[in-house]
């Protein structure tokens, strides 16, 4: 996976790190709840579902041991890369 691909485009149970987000594709009040729920640059995510229509919204991502619902609009603006562990 390139530096390039954006977290809605993450397989299931891939796991990635958040090497940039674009917070000026978000609301503010929606960036700050997110970086208050640990969703930022460098941290470790997995996609643990997607939505049960086509992949829709939301996404479950896991951060730690916390799952996080997540609208595709959202993971569109955070960059991953794929890692191993």
């Amino acid at each position: 996976m390139s530096e390039g691909n954006t977290l809605d485009l993450l397989p299931v149970g891939r796991r990635a790190r958040i090497v940039a987000v674009d917070w000026s594709q978000l609301v503010d009040e929606e960036a700050q709840r997110l970086r208050a729920l640990g969703i930022d640059e460098g941290a470790r995510v997995v996609v643990s579902h997607r939505g049960v229509f086509g992949g829709a919204d939301p996404l479950a991502i896991m951060v730690g041991r916390m799952t996080v619902a997540l609208r595709r609009v959202h993971a569109r603006a955070m960059r991953v890369e794929a890692i191993d562990q």
